[in-house]
């Protein structure tokens, strides 16, 4: 069954014939596309992607193979891998093993020789849309147009709280909605005591833990699917610093009366250019998003500061009054490829200044 004829068919009805790599099976997803020239290894492992069939734009993938300590969580999420051509004889003095033998080794189903140029046009045009990838040419779709993720971040958290870093440091307690690993690294780098919490927590159990701050992360899914996750976001506003990334952003805006939109396809890449409202300086980020903060309908409450350069969505808010500011994009990862990791720094000022103050 492997490195055979595979069939890749959307939910309007076209197909794509490919070759199979990676694990054996079929599976249906939300197909979207990322636009990164590297970082397939973090792509692979981000847990935003729970749910989704991702595409790699790039041609080539694979070529500097596997490394497990540049992986952002415990295992792959996406529901398949898609690309243009895979490499299988890596060049990289960290690589470990290949692109497909590691989808073997985690089952996670891989499709290649399909033409993702014309793939991504697809949903650039029509928008993002669920995909099947069968054995056999797919006749009846209904089983694709019906499908829908759900409880997306409860099933990517942690199930217990966990603890790193300096047990002298700042504690901040970091909750996970499908936190990439280089989060907390950055954290622990600046000498933080990093607490781990599950997304099932409340504001009461978060505070019980004497944090001096707090952390809300990436995360997969429709932020106002998470209704338990914003009514504890609203209690814990105010309590003690926080600061919000992609998903956390998101859920921040709808506990403060915000509202959120899907995009038409998303922004997903290392590439997306940030336009800082006060100082005019566009940053380079990397970004991986379906849905966006409605700006407009934050008014008077907090402060825009952020703005996509290419369409003009909302990429941070400020929230003074709070002691809180969000950014839709990642500066944990390597866009710029260091353009905004000031923004952690950023956070340990502002709590150790409200440690200092209380």
């Amino acid at each position: 069954m492997n490195n055979g004829k595979v069939y890749l068919t959307l939910q309007n009805g076209r197909e794509f014939q490919g070759t199979r790599f990676g694990a054996d099976g079929e599976t249906v997803g939300e197909l979207v596309f990322t636009t990164g020239m590297t970082g397939y290894i973090e792509t692979l492992t981000d847990p935003s992607y729970y749910g989704q069939i991702v595409t790699q734009t790039f041609p080539l993938i694979g070529n500097y193979g596997m490394i497990s300590p540049d992986e952002e969580s415990k295992k792959p999420w996406v529901s398949a891998y898609i690309v243009r051509e895979k490499c299988d004889a890596p060049s990289n003095f960290r690589a470990e093993e290949t692109l497909d033998k590691f989808l073997k080794e985690k089952n996670i189903i891989g499709i290649y020789g399909i033409d993702t140029r014309e793939l991504t046009k697809i949903v650039r045009e029509a928008g993002v849309m669920n995909a099947a990838i069968t054995s056999k040419p797919l006749k009846n779709l209904n089983s694709v147009g019906a499908y829908c993720i759900k409880d997306a971040v409860r099933s990517v958290t942690c199930e217990k709280v966990e603890y790193c870093g300096d047990p002298d440091g700042l504690k901040i307690a970091v909750w996970d909605f499908g936190a990439k690993e280089n989060i907390i690294r950055e954290l622990v780098k600046r000498g933080c005591r990093c607490i781990r919490v599950p997304s099932f927590y409340n504001a009461e159990q978060i505070l019980s833990l004497g944090a001096d701050g707090l952390m809300l992360t990436n995360g997969p899914g429709d932020p106002a699917e998470n209704v338990e996750i914003i009514e504890n976001l609203k209690k814990l506003a105010g309590k003690l610093p926080i600061f919000g990334i992609c998903l956390g952003h998101q859920l921040f805006a709808l506990a403060m009366g915000g509202k959120t939109a899907k995009m038409k396809y998303g922004h997903r890449g290392a590439n997306q250019p940030v336009k800082d409202l006060e100082t005019g300086r566009v940053y380079i980020t990397s970004q991986n998003h379906g849905y966006e903060v409605i700006s407009s309908s934050l008014q008077g409450i907090g402060r825009l500061t952020y703005v996509n350069a290419n369409d003009n969505t909302c990429e941070g808010f400020d929230y003074p009054e709070l002691n809180a500011y969000t950014v839709q994009f990642h500066p944990e990862a390597c866009g710029g490829p260091q353009d905004a990791s000031f923004l952690f720094g950023k956070f340990i000022a502002k709590v150790r200044e409200d440690k200092r103050n209380a």
